[in-house]
């Protein structure tokens, strides 16, 4: 499907680079300590609350294909993005 996946938080990458040892994620973590990326996303909340968790599906051609939205579920997040993928893929 050519995906990639990407992780993004407001965390130091300092930080990002412990969770990753400990995790062993295997994708990139990006760190957005100035809530600029959050931002332009729709993500950002007021003063010190958490950013809201969502996934994006990007396509190549810069379009967001899909968002996903859910502050509980990861495996929405997986499946989700999942489904977006294979649908864009088949009409490619």
């Amino acid at each position: 499907m050519g995906a990639r996946i990407v992780g993004i938080s407001v965390d130091r990458s300092d930080r990002q680079k412990e969770f990753d040892d400990k995790n062993d994620l295997g994708f990139p973590l990006l760190s957005d300590p100035s809530r600029t990326v959050a931002k332009v996303f729709g993500v950002k909340r007021i003063a010190m609350l958490p950013n809201q968790r969502a996934t994006f599906v990007i396509g190549q051609d810069r379009r967001v294909l899909g968002v996903v939205r859910s502050e509980v579920s990861m495996t929405a997040h997986a499946d989700r993005a999942l489904e977006v993928l294979k649908a864009s893929a088949s009409t490619d």
